[in-house]
């Protein structure tokens, strides 16, 4: 659940964990969310297939674990992120404990949200498919999220210098 919503950056609570097999195409390698599911009410699909591997490789977990705890059960478990069967419902705990073990107990879910957007833009996806693949309705919402700190204002500064680099000489000469 928790490198599902790393990677997508879709809601944990409201869109990850009610997520259903139904809503996942394990042939194509993609996962949707309905009109009507969402907090924009429109829905959305993140086609993860062979270019996210490791969102691959927890899908067929998830589907393993699920398809062994229903032969042993004898029975359909819809949810794709569950508790021994049962949809969670409330992971605050969990989630706590394994903030303070990792050594950052100020962490929250939602702080995935920021970070998928902040991975898809620095890997140069177009910010208007980010959004789409986010679930971000608008732009001003979208650039809060977009965050920027020191190593990026870095990049751009080094950025810059290679292109600045490629009229050297003349900077000094007219200035």
């Amino acid at each position: 659940m928790v490198t599902f919503g790393y990677l997508t950056g879709w809601r944990i609570q409201s869109e990850v964990l009610p997520l259903t097999w139904a809503r996942v195409d394990r042939q194509t390698g993609s996962g949707r969310l309905d009109p009507g599911t969402t907090k924009n009410d429109e829905g959305r699909i993140f086609p993860y297939g062979e270019y996210l591997p490791e969102l691959q490789a927890v899908i067929e977990t998830q589907w393993a674990v699920t398809k062994a705890l229903e032969q042993a059960e004898g029975r359909i478990i819809p949810c794709v992120f569950h508790r021994h069967g049962r949809p969670i419902r409330d992971f605050r705990a969990a989630w706590q404990s394994a903030c303070r073990a990792a050594g950052h107990p100020y962490r929250i879910p939602h702080d995935f949200r920021r970070t998928a957007v902040r991975n898809l833009v620095r890997a140069g996806v177009p910010e208007q498919t980010a959004m789409q693949l986010t679930g971000h309705k608008t732009r001003s919402v979208f650039d809060r999220y977009d965050i920027i700190n020191e190593t990026d204002l870095r990049e751009a500064v080094r950025k810059l210098g290679l292109a600045a680099g490629t009229v050297s000489g003349t900077i000094g000469q007219t200035g």
